[in-house]
């Protein structure tokens, strides 16, 4: 069982959530959530954005104090460029990556393959978006079918075998979808498959 949470937004309203990644927002939010969950320490801590307003350095600096005081086990920084994941490296130990990445956006291909060279955990947010290939006779439905199993479920699928280091956390509200994002691990697509989606998703 790891404890994961996430610091560097504010709440300021139905739907909003704007960046505040200054040292002692950062602070606040990490010790709120030991007080939360009744921790001394967090497993892993991530910052949720890089912060216009505030130097990359000095945000991610702040995790790194924190780490030294015992309050975080692991660091991870999340939706960052690949410049960005360069710099925080080389202020502490990243241990993970979350940025957004599925079939149909893959903008983060660059900082994925980063991952994959340092053994860095790459979490994808939105694993499922699938646009148009699920449609009734679309790639994904036809590959779903021929496997007995969902889009989504070979979706999940896909991102499974396109890295060693992925770690999709696909969210679920039942726990029948639970069971089956679980059961997507079992899917097996053919080198075939992969190319397949992978061209119909290009396109």
């Amino acid at each position: 069982l790891v404890i994961a949470t996430k610091g560097g937004l504010r709440r300021t309203g139905p739907g909003q959530w704007p960046r505040d990644a200054r040292p002692e927002r950062l602070r606040e939010c990490c010790e709120g959530s030991l007080r939360r969950l009744r921790l001394e320490r967090i497993d892993l801590y991530q910052l949720h954005a890089p912060d216009p307003k505030v130097p990359y350095e000095d945000s991610v600096g702040a995790l790194g104090a924190l780490q030294r005081e015992g309050k975080i086990r692991h660091i991870g920084v999340s939706n960052v460029s690949l410049e960005q994941l360069g710099l925080a490296r080389e202020l502490v130990e990243v241990v993970t990556v979350q940025n957004r990445y599925n079939l149909t956006d893959r903008r983060s291909e660059d900082v994925l393959e980063a991952c994959e060279a340092a053994g860095i955990g790459f979490i994808p947010w939105f694993p499922l978006a699938t646009g148009d290939l699920a449609e009734p006779g679309g790639p994904l439905d036809e590959i779903a079918r021929a496997h007995e199993a969902t889009p989504g479920q070979v979706a999940l699928a896909w991102l499974l075998a396109r890295s060693p280091v992925m770690l999709p956390i696909p969210g679920t509200s039942s726990l029948v979808h639970l069971e089956e994002n679980l059961a997507a691990a079992e899917l097996t697509l053919s080198d075939e498959e992969r190319e397949a989606i992978e061209s119909a998703a290009a396109g």
